[in-house]
């Protein structure tokens, strides 16, 4: 095969001589603007996972490079006048300089031909080509050349980013955040040779433009930063190669995401996208290098799988995509997160966490690494970060100010986060997990039975702090289906106090209810019966109210437009359920105001079309269930948490969007909620969520910090290192499990087990079988050893 790689970046180069040693009669080019043996920028990272599959595919070149490696396991955190760290983490560092001419000297030692101070205008210029490989970064001319087919998908991110380096050395990764007048600065430091270090700084646009550095040329912005963390760098000086760059030297970091990564260009040649030309990751987990190192791996694995001979590349190429898409998608939704925290720290974290939490925050931002990872990192920064955890928790039980805790270890093992004490108002929950309200359809005329007694009796002896009911409804009109609880007449309170007594007397879980109405979503079949879930009853339907005339299926109900009597009355429907609630003695009351339901189809634009004050601009949408919420808040008593389920984020284009949800928080906060229960979606069936692990949790991380209330976790939480890392970081303040609850009512006492928390109380008559679990358990985890 005739192979021309466009761009002698690491994908280009690698790509090169593991080619042409998999098969030396290759001829194999390589094409780079720059001079020999130049380059620019300062260090690169990226893990020992990648360094062994080097190692695998090129020992030569692997071990060339292990000796100009920098290796470190610790990262430091400099914050707030204090310095932590923590251990394990496994990174290595090289100068971008000395791993490129590492490659290249072994692409000439191996006979591969490199073509120096020449631009290659496109894949056009190479008509005998077999295959051109597009390495030619982030700002690719062939990807631009065949925008149509390739359909890149490219963000430009908000903050800005000065790549710089020093002579200081450091021992650890090091991350250094500075607060100005204007707003906070960090910077990512880390040895990369023996003489130097990369010293990248990184603030918002608005800040940058506050300080005038839009108007710096480099040596200025050099001044600035060397003025700004003076501190850190003990005399040394801040330096740039970055003469390439015209004007100011500070970048944005653009995202790119590649929908198709070849093509068969008119020659007959076949052109395949690698490295920064087909996807980018922030530098916040340095994972570029590592992208651009295992595309060129893959590429070789395919050809010596499905045969290197030029008739086979067609489908080398569609196998290479399909194999690398998925795992470059998950680095780059990792690095998305860790972007993401960097780019928001200084407004949500800098200054409303502790500097051991700020740490903890920090080292879970890609959501990649998980409580227990960090224990298998260091075990010792863990559980010291565990015990200050659980102290503040303590202390803030009791209503006091926690003592300042050293992170040290100690003999015993602290409290995991997801066990640790909560109080809001007069209740105090045991831990943090809550069973979330999940509609089971099975009372009569509104009245729950004994399926229900049962149902959440079994859930409050299952090791959860707080039950909480499903939706239960104020009026024959306000229900889901004709299954649905109600607390509109007597009858059902009582039915609901017999529920809660049993679970008061048998438990020490709390119990609450989530009160609603349907709204537009009202008069359907129980799911497993009729048409299915949404859909309208055959018969037997009832009027539907919403704050516009728009049904939730197009081919659904049409509610009617709420006037002002009907506000009136669905309130005082609301007070007088709320009153019923605190009769029957729950602990904790919800109202729902999310999933497309009736006072979220107030707030939401998608929903909510009127023209008069409850319609338009968000605090006109939000009028409505404001007036609700601090009505029942005013009818519930004033000892008892109240918190609110929002739908965070609508998931259309259009409609209520993550940064609305914070404003929607600060006004049920100020209407009296005490907690946010975070939810999205269900308000539109155009929705397209972005489903995964713990996918709401960010929305509640921002509400909470953002808003200053506190939060409840929601959706795809599953399994106690989910919670823990939640609790740990400060996302949430509680995490509601439905699912896993489902399936096993004791889901809190088996993750107990699973993780080695023995102290936990089980019930009584229940108790005989926790040391069986906890055996089971242990011996589930040494055999995974």
């Amino acid at each position: 095969m005739k192979i021309v790689c466009i761009g002698g970046g690491p994908a280009g180069l690698y790509f090169a001589l593991l080619m042409k040693q998999l098969n030396p009669a290759h001829q194999i080019q390589v094409v780079e603007r720059n001079r020999p043996y130049d380059t620019f920028g300062w260090g690169v990272v990226f893990s020992d996972a990648t360094m062994d599959n080097m190692r695998q595919w090129d020992a030569v070149t692997a071990d060339e490079i292990q000796q100009a490696f920098n290796h470190w396991d610790d990262i430091e955190l400099l914050f707030k006048g204090r310095t932590i760290r923590s251990g394990g983490h496994g990174f290595v560092g090289i100068g971008r300089k000395k791993l490129l001419n590492i490659l290249q000297a072994r692409c000439e030692a191996l006979g591969v031909e490199l073509v120096f101070e020449t631009e290659a205008e496109s894949d056009l210029d190479y008509p005998d080509a077999d295959l051109v490989i597009a390495s030619d970064g982030i700002n690719s001319r062939v990807r631009s050349q065949y925008a149509e087919v390739f359909r890149p998908d490219i963000v430009v991110r908000p903050n800005r980013y000065i790549w710089l380096g020093t002579q200081r050395l450091y021992d650890a990764f090091t991350f250094d955040f500075q607060r100005t007048e204007h707003g906070w600065f960090q910077a990512h430091i880390y040895k990369f040779d023996d003489t130097t270090s990369t010293f990248i700084v990184e603030c918002p646009e608005h800040v940058w433009l506050a300080h005038g550095l839009d108007k710096a040329d480099p040596a200025d912005s050099i001044a600035f930063c060397e003025r700004l963390f003076a501190d850190n760098l003990q005399g040394e000086k801040l330096l740039s190669n970055a003469r390439h760059l015209r004007g100011s030297a500070w970048l944005n970091f653009q995202r790119v995401v590649c929908e198709q990564w070849w093509l068969k260009n008119r020659h007959g040649s076949h052109v395949v996208l690698m490295g920064d030309a087909v996807h980018t990751a922030h530098f916040a987990i340095g994972s570029g290098t590592k992208l651009a190192l295992e595309d060129a791996i893959e590429l070789v694995r395919q050809f010596k799988l499905l045969g290197d001979d030029p008739a086979q590349t067609g489908a080398v190429l569609a196998s290479y995509q399909a194999a690398r898409s998925i795992e470059t998608l998950r680095i780059q939704n990792a690095a998305w997160n860790a972007m993401e925290w960097f780019e928001v720290c200084g407004a949500r974290y800098c200054d409303q966490l502790e500097p051991e939490q700020f740490m903890y925050s920090m080292l879970t931002r890609s959501q990649r690494i998980s409580h227990e990872n960090l224990r298998l990192r260091d075990a010792g920064w863990l559980e010291g970060y565990e015990r200050w955890f659980a102290e503040r928790a303590q202390a803030a039980l009791a209503g006091g100010a926690a003592q300042p805790a050293t992170l040290q270890p100690a003999a015993l093992k602290p409290v995991p986060p997801m066990f640790t004490p909560w109080r809001v108002r007069d209740l105090r929950l045991k831990n943090r997990v809550v069973v979330s309200p999940m509609a089971q359809y099975s009372a009569v005329d509104g009245v729950v039975g004994d399926y229900h007694l049962v149902h959440l009796g079994a859930r409050a002896l299952g090791g959860a702090a707080l039950v909480m009911a499903e939706m239960t409804c104020t009026s024959p009109e306000a229900r889901i289906t004709p299954g649905c609880p109600g607390l509109w007449n007597d009858a059902q309170a009582q039915a609901w106090g017999r529920i809660v007594q049993w679970v008061h007397a048998n438990s020490d879980a709390a119990i609450g209810v989530q009160i609603g109405h349907a709204g537009p979503k009202g008069s359907t079949c129980v799911p497993w019966q009729g048409a299915g879930m949404d859909r309208s009853l055959p018969d037997g339907n009832w009027g539907l109210l919403a704050a516009s005339a728009r049904p939730y299926l197009p081919d659904g109900q049409v509610p009617r437009a709420m006037s002002r009597a009907d506000m009136d009355r669905v309130k005082t429907d609301f007070i007088a359920a709320a009153g019923r609630a605190a009769e029957a003695g729950f602990d904790w009351l919800e109202l729902h105001c999310a999933h497309g339901y009736l006072l979220s189809s107030f707030i939401s634009p998608l929903t909510n079309h009127r023209d008069d004050e409850y319609g338009g601009s968000l605090a006109n949408r939000l009028r409505y269930p404001l007036e609700v919420c601090a009505a029942v808040r005013g009818a519930w008593p004033a000892d008892r948490p109240m918190s609110v389920r929002i739908s965070a984020h609508d998931w259309v284009d259009g409609g209520l969007t993550p940064a609305d949800a914070v404003e929607v928080a600060r006004a049920f906060k100020a209407a009296g909620a005490d907690l946010i229960d975070v939810s999205s979606g269900q308000v539109s069936p155009d929705q397209k969520p972005t489903y995964g692990r713990m996918y709401q949790t960010p929305f509640a991380d921002r509400i909470r910090q953002e808003a200053g209330i506190a939060t409840m976790a929601v959706g795809a939480i599953s399994e106690a290192d989910h919670v823990n890392s939640i609790i740990a970081a400060g996302r949430a303040d509680l995490c509601a499990v439905g699912r896993p609850h489902l399936a096993n009512p004791a889901w809190t006492l088996a993750e107990a087990a699973r993780i080695g928390h023995t102290p936990i109380a089980w019930p009584k008559q229940l108790v005989s079988g926790k040391s069986q679990m906890e055996a089971l358990a242990l011996r589930a985890a040494q055999a995974q050893k």
